[in-house]
């Protein structure tokens, strides 16, 4: 989905944003989505690694 969007559209998004929000409130806003998207890449690495080990374990315990 953002993938389509381009350099232009980027431009557009980030004009409007700094717009509605005005130049205090831009970086304060950047660094909570940031933070966020932190979090959720460590819930799913976490995920991720859960479900590797559990078919790891499954694996080994077929074997036996």
């Amino acid at each position: 989905m953002c993938s389509n969007i381009g350099f232009p559209g980027l431009i557009l998004i980030l004009v409007i944003a700094l717009i509605i929000f005005g130049p205090n409130k831009l970086p304060e806003i950047g660094r909570a989505v940031g933070k966020s998207m932190k979090e959720f890449k460590n819930a799913t690495s976490g995920l991720s690694d859960d479900v590797k080990k559990e078919i790891r374990e499954n694996d080994q315990d077929k074997k036996s």
